[in-house]
């Protein structure tokens, strides 16, 4: 098997994985909007019953599909830690990211699986469940079903649009500290938005940039990784280099990024 078709092959696995995000969304859904129990973790993140829920679902689904390729997921590394080795193929999955979101009520948080290859994310799944939406690779590219089970389009990245470039930021970023990223990276426009849905937004084709000057772990990014570049867009580093995975000795901590749609027209 030639490195394209082995590469073709995984990304194609994306199919599977969406309908694993769409499951877990189907039993995080109904907790959305609900008095939960908000609990803090060392790091001062929250976590609740339905991040639970939904990692509990994953990880039985993908143990049945991919018994063979270890998983790193969120709410277990919480609890247990983070593996201290991991092999050059392994999932990495985000149960609820944006968890704040999610607890204030808000709709922008995902659930999230992606598989990276030798470091770099290579097929990945977001859904958001309170829109129904799911976003995945394919050997083809992006796909997205607006509802479970609805009918299929392609999505990509737009070109660049002088004077209309749009970036999603934080909701708490400061004004002062925008201005300096709007400055550095030549965008026009923002918009606030919480986790990964920022990425699949971009590679639809609906805003240019995310950049994240910001701690953030590698299972917050990697699904939504590999969809912006399946779909013709660019996550690196802040200074152009390429943004890997598997960082096990640093247990998974990302580095800055920035993530970007298209190039100019």
């Amino acid at each position: 098997m030639t490195d394209e078709t082995l590469a073709e092959d995984l990304a194609d696995c994306g199919r599977d994985l969406a309908a694993i995000v769409e499951a877990a969304a189907a039993v995080i859904l109904p907790f959305w909007r609900t008095e939960l129990d908000v609990v803090r973790k060392a790091d001062e993140s929250p976590v609740t019953e339905a991040d639970r829920a939904g990692e509990r679902l994953i990880l039985a689904l993908l143990a049945e599909r991919f018994a063979d390729i270890p998983v790193v997921s969120e709410e277990h590394a919480s609890e247990f830690g983070a593996p201290e080795a991991i092999g050059p193929r392994f999932f990495l999955v985000d149960p609820v990211d944006g968890t704040k979101a999610f607890v204030r009520g808000d709709p922008n948080f995902t659930v999230n699986i992606g598989l990276v290859d030798r470091g770099v994310p290579v097929a990945g799944a977001v859904c958001a469940p309170a829109t129904g939406e799911v976003w995945f690779t394919t050997a083809q590219g992006v796909l997205k079903r607006e509802t479970p089970g609805g009918a299929e389009m392609a999505v990509r990245v737009r070109p660049w649009p002088p004077g209309r470039a749009l970036a999603l930021v934080s909701h708490t970023m400061k004004e002062e500290r925008a201005a300096e990223l709007a400055a550095e990276y030549g965008f026009d426009l923002r918009a606030p938005m919480d986790s990964s849905i920022k990425l699949v937004r971009i590679a639809e084709g609906a805003a240019d940039l995310y950049p994240r000057h910001g701690p953030t772990m590698e299972w917050d990014t990697a699904a939504g990784h590999a969809i912006l570049t399946a779909a013709g867009g660019r996550f690196t580093a802040p200074d152009g280099a390429p943004f890997l995975y598997g960082k096990a000795d640093q247990g998974f901590r990302n580095g800055w990024f920035v993530a970007r749609g298209g190039s100019p027209a």
